[in-house]
């Protein structure tokens, strides 16, 4: 028997700016996660009892965030005792990779019905929170390998910059159009569909808009280093605050089953997950693997580049999704069509998740037929997912 996957519903919380202050500092992560979860069952309608598993992305594991907290805000959520729960972390594609893991659940018959979801409060667990302290990560092996060693995303962004000619004004004209494209969104409704509000926030936190590129070019680039420097000498430095994707806090779930389930139970599909893949790249660069993972994803389907209607591709810098349209030829007019993570935040382990509702959401009301989200993810690996609208 032919088994798929449908994403019948995606919701989200606004995004609140990641620090002490932010609209949503004070929400314990738990509960964050609990609420998108609460929301996706009361949209649907359905029988929590019905769900096989919950597949939650948080990345800094640690402290509210640790002990498999995906479990405690199914329960936090209201979920019968019955209903498990996993927490994983592929770094900023956490919770792409766990719809991924719910896609291949159902489509394997593993499950009927999945929540791939995910996380992250920065403003209560910060960036960085589940390796402090460690005097060693790497091991010996890793430091064979790499003998200058492995760098942070901020150098890679760097890097990535230098290699495809990507020039500060338009890295500052890039982060420019996020805002604007998130603002109009905001202003237009076009979030209304996909937004839960909470904690008295009901639209996205980060979003600037009327920025000029005068006033972004006054911004020091936020990564200079002079050790980076003689080991890099290519570096330009113009990176800047505006032009890297914002510390937030916020959560977000989809949920995934059958057609002939979705059938069953009176729900229409938003879309089908069509095909997914996952790729590594040097580690050097790290943020580069959306590259390959977006070719893989395209061979896999059977699609070319052009047959994508719209596109979601983590603005964890501007330089890599410029550089990504370079080598795919993508139209970067169908890419973040309601902005990306420079304006509205990437809270990492909902990030994932967070572009995916956005996607599905734009891709039903566009009346496009495909569309392909892909992330870059530290350590050098990019997941990448390609939906079909169904009528």
């Amino acid at each position: 028997m032919f088994r798929d996957a449908v994403i019948v519903e995606a919701v989200r919380t606004p995004v609140g700016r990641g620090r002490p202050g932010g609209a949503l500092a004070e929400v314990h992560p738990v509960d964050l996660l609990a609420h998108t979860l609460r929301a996706l069952i009361e949209r649907t309608g359905i029988d929590p009892a019905l769900v096989d598993d919950v597949i939650g992305g948080v990345v800094s594991q640690v402290g509210e965030q640790g002990g498999n907290m995906t479990r405690r805000a199914v329960l936090a959520a209201g979920f019968p005792d019955s209903v498990p729960a996993t927490s994983i972390d592929r770094q900023c594609g956490s919770s792409q990779q766990a719809l991924h893991f719910a896609a291949q659940g159902v489509i394997s018959g593993a499950y009927d019905i999945a929540i791939a979801a995910g996380v992250e409060s920065m403003s209560r667990v910060p960036m960085g929170a589940s390796v402090a302290g460690a005097a060693d990560i790497d091991g010996e092996g890793l430091a064979e390998r790499f003998p200058d060693g492995l760098i942070d995303q901020g150098y890679s962004a760097e890097l990535i910059a230098a290699k495809w000619g990507i020039s500060r004004e338009d890295m500052d004209r890039f982060a420019l159009s996020s805002h604007a494209k998130a603002d109009a969104a905001t202003r237009s409704g076009a979030f209304d569909a996909e937004l839960a509000p909470i904690a008295g926030l009901a639209h996205d936190e980060g979003i600037r808009a009327g920025g000029t590129l005068e006033k972004l070019a006054t911004l020091q680039p936020a990564f200079v280093n002079e050790k980076m420097a003689e080991r890099f000498p290519q570096i330009n430095w113009s990176v800047t605050a505006a032009s890297a994707s914002q510390i937030s806090d916020g959560s977000a779930a989809i949920m995934v089953m059958t057609s002939e389930k979705a059938a069953e139970l009176g729900l229409k599909p938003l879309a089908r997950v069509h095909s997914f893949a996952i790729a590594g790249a040097d580690p050097v660069y790290m943020l580069t693997a959306v590259i390959p993972a977006t070719q893989k994803v395209l061979e896999r389907a059977g699609l070319s580049i052009d047959d994508i209607d719209l596109f979601e591709v983590s603005e964890a810098f501007a330089p890599v999704v410029l550089a990504w349209a370079k080598e795919t030829g993508a139209d970067l007019t169908k890419v973040n069509v309601r902005g990306g993570a420079i304006a509205l935040g990437h809270p990492l382990g909902a990030s994932g998740a967070r572009l995916m509702t956005t996607l599905v959401h734009a891709l039903r009301d566009s009346g496009g037929r495909y569309a392909l989200q892909t992330m870059c993810e530290g350590g050098g690996m990019a997941n990448a997912t390609i939906l079909e609208r169904l009528d």
